[in-house]
């Protein structure tokens, strides 16, 4: 059989396109199909049902190769990525001993957190101890006032150790825009801070320490086009301010360092990624860097074609984490780094799933590694250069994106540049317009959190859990400027059902089911999960003779609402007979939008609960009514 040469299914006729849309055609029977299979996405193209060879004429992408200008297919000829892991260091000694423990268990990138009045050579010596620099990744982050001060430390301590410094990676977590952004912050100067790290960091030919951290847009809530268009204008302006004032594009680019989020949106993000290294790549190469050693990688006129490598790690979102069902947050974040995997990113985190609520604990840590040590070890996605070329989907995926976000792109240069952008606000209003839209979808549940406004956990109390709220501590003058709000997907539905707990009573939802019997157990079944979302107990019921012996039962079980479950063409029968025979006892709801609506709101029934109707206003005006 490996020996054959006939092609696979070569008894089988080839289907035109235009044979499969006949076929759509006759079984949509007659609806729209722009409106019943064609997705608009949230950055504004449209992603067809089904794609063919065809789809990749004329796409210059699928002649990329893995490791070569532009770099679409990603900077390196293989996939190997970093696995990396976050320590805040409150004791260095314990923090050395937390670095050491976690390179034992398959970590090759840290990123320490320094406070910065602990930037001294003794905390360094003790904080990097016994660590062999050569052979882990490491990133450091600290107030933006001390980051030279830390670059110094870093290259007096490498030195001291005789390390062979072209040997060492790493980043230093210096970004002035995104201060601006998250605290409305404008601190120092850009071009001299800029300057002196880039020459403290100048034994470290391999540190990157201009950091563009559209990891903050993802998390406030920003579609993929925005993060990736916006973060091109954020490194480009550093690109651009920096060779204005003297220093080579080939130095600046090649201390660049682009840190985005991932979302759950799989093959999106997949293509957000192969977008932006092609994106970046002809960023770069339009500054024309020079070459500044003998290298085989040079441009037809020979441009430095490594300084238009973009170094990427990938954070999954915290946007859309919940505290409620927070071990759903595991879902998430694996497929969100099954994707950036897959994109060929350099280097990975995964929140731990518990981080919305607390300070992530040992057995959370774990997990989060774990998962990334999945994808090598079981999965063996570091062993598969870029798969999704080729792909008709994704390839079409990449050009939409990529066109998107160099639309994005275009707009911000041509209105100045990402500084003037965020000093006047205009990036800001566009993410929290994003935000709100989102938020909005979530309310409406046309975006799903599972565990949190569809199919949540019944039994489920938050205990002692609470939102874990971000607060910057660094005490930084500042001139006020507009921000991003970073208010996760899930937090308004939290708070909701934190506000059902915090009362003296938990409201009972009762489900008075009757009729149809299809239609009746479908109607409890989205009621109880209505009303879920907010934290209310519910009992459904397999079915009652009359409305009266519902109305009985419920209240003999101390019922404070009771739902109507049954066919649009019943509740003509039931609906106003069920209202009087509960006679103002416990609120009243109609589960369905039916016909007679107007007659039975002119009987006095106020509540109707359906997929249309706003979940969280709705909930909301019933804890209103309900936890006085």
């Amino acid at each position: 059989m490996a020996d054959s040469k006939e092609k696979l299914f070569s008894d089988f006729a080839p289907v035109t396109t235009e044979k499969w849309m006949e076929k759509v055609t006759a079984d949509l029977k007659g609806a729209d199909y722009e409106k019943k299979l064609v997705w608009k996405t949230n950055e504004g193209f449209k992603v067809k049902p089904f794609y063919r060879m065809e789809d990749l004429e004329g796409l210059k992408t699928v002649d990329a190769l893995p490791g070569e200008f532009p770099y679409l297919r990603g900077t390196k000829k293989s996939n190997v990525w970093l696995v990396r892991q976050d320590i805040n260091v409150v004791d260095p000694v314990e923090a050395n001993k937390k670095a050491l423990d976690i390179l034992m268990k398959g970590i090759d990138s840290l990123s320490f957190r320094i406070d910065s009045k602990d930037l001294k050579a003794e905390v360094i010596e003790t904080l990097l101890k016994d660590i062999c620099a050569e052979n882990v990744e490491l990133n450091f982050s600290t107030c933006q006032r001390h980051v030279v001060e830390l670059a110094q430390l870093l290259v007096a301590y490498f030195e001291k150790k005789d390390y062979d410094l072209k040997k060492l990676q790493g980043s230093i977590n210096y970004d002035y825009f995104n201060k601006m952004l998250v605290d409305g912050k404008e601190k120092g100067d850009l071009i001299q801070t800029a300057k002196s790290l880039i020459e403290a960091v100048q034994p470290l030919p391999f540190y990157r320490v201009l950091n563009v951290n559209a990891l903050t847009l993802n998390n406030a809530g920003a579609y993929i086009s925005q993060e990736l268009g916006y973060a091109l204008a954020w490194g480009n302006e550093y690109l651009r301010q920096l060779t204005d004032a003297g220093l080579p594009a080939t130095v600046v680019a090649k201390k660049i360092k682009f840190n985005f989020g991932i979302s759950s949106n799989y093959f999106l993000e997949i293509a957000k990624f192969r977008a932006a290294r092609m994106l970046w790549a002809n960023i770069v190469a339009s500054y024309e860097p020079t070459c500044l050693r003998d290298c085989d990688n040079k441009g037809e006129n020979d441009e430095c074609r490594c300084a238009a490598k973009m170094k990427v790690h990938a954070e999954t979102s915290t946007f859309n984490m919940t505290l409620f069902d927070a071990h759903v947050n595991l879902l998430r974040t694996q497929t969100e780094a099954m994707s950036a995997a897959l994109a060929g990113v350099d280097s990975i985190t995964v929140t731990p799933f518990d981080k919305v609520y607390q300070n992530p604990d040992e057995f959370s840590e774990r997990l989060a590694r774990n998962q990334q040590l999945l994808l090598k070890e079981e999965s063996h996605l570091d062993k598969v250069v870029d798969p999704a070329a080729g792909s008709y989907y994704v390839e079409n995926l990449t050009v939409a994106i990529a066109q998107q976000a160099w639309d994005l792109f275009l707009e911000v240069e041509d209105k100045g540049g990402f500084y003037m952008a965020l000093t006047a606000g205009t990036v800001q209003a566009a993410v929290n317009a994003s935000c709100a839209a989102r938020h909005k979808a979530v309310a409406q549940r046309k975006e799903v959190l599972l565990g949190t406004n569809q199919f949540p956990n019944f039994s489920e109390k938050a205990g002692e859990k609470k939102p874990a709220d971000a607060d910057c501590s660094c005490g930084c003058e500042h001139k006020e400027i507009a921000t991003v709000k970073l208010q996760r997907a899930a937090s308004e539905f939290e708070a909701l059902r934190l506000e059902t707990e915090a009362a003296a009573k938990r409201p009972k939802a009762f489900m008075l089911t009757i009729g149809n019997l299809a239609m009746r157990q479908a109607r409890a079944q989205f009621s109880c999960n209505f009303l879920g979302c907010a934290g209310y107990e519910v009992v459904d019921n397999l079915g009652f003779e009359s409305v009266e012996a519902g109305v009985e039962a419920a209240m003999a079980a101390n019922a404070d609402i009771v739902v109507l479950c049954s066919s649009d063409d019943e509740y003509v029968e039931y609906a106003v007979p069920a209202f009087k025979a509960l006679n103002g006892r416990a609120m009243f709801i109609v589960a369905g939008a039916p016909a007679n609506m107007d007659e039975l709101k002119a009987a006095g029934i106020e509540n109707f609960i359906h997929v249309r109707v706003n979940v969280l206003e709705t909930l909301r005006e019933y804890n209103a009514k309900l936890l006085k």
